[in-house]
C-alpha cells in the first residue's frame, strides 16, 4: 500500500476557515451546477444565434483583434 501523506497546516486551515477533500469529479458537478442555466427561445435565441454565427464567421476571415483594454476600440 502506498503510504504517501497529505500535510495540513493549521495555520491555513484556521486563516480559511477549514478545508474540503472532495473527488474530482464531485467538483466539477459542483462548478457546473453553481452557474444558472438559461435557455431562450423563439426570435431572441435566433437573433442571439445569427450574431454568434457572425462572430464565428468574423473571427475565422481574421476580422477580429486582439486588445488590452476597451480603450483600444476604434
Amino acid at each position: 500500500m502506498n503510504n504517501k501523506k497529505i500535510v495540513l497546516l493549521e495555520k491555513m486551515v484556521r486563516r480559511n476557515r477549514g478545508v474540503v477533500v472532495l473527488p474530482v469529479q464531485e467538483y466539477k458537478r459542483l462548478c457546473e451546477s453553481a452557474m444558472p442555466n438559461y435557455y431562450l427561445t423563439g426570435r431572441k435565441a435566433k437573433e442571439l444565434d445569427k450574431l454568434v454565427e457572425q462572430g464565428v464567421e468574423e473571427y475565422q476571415r481574421g476580422k477580429c483583434k486582439i486588445i488590452k483594454s476597451l480603450a483600444d476600440l476604434d
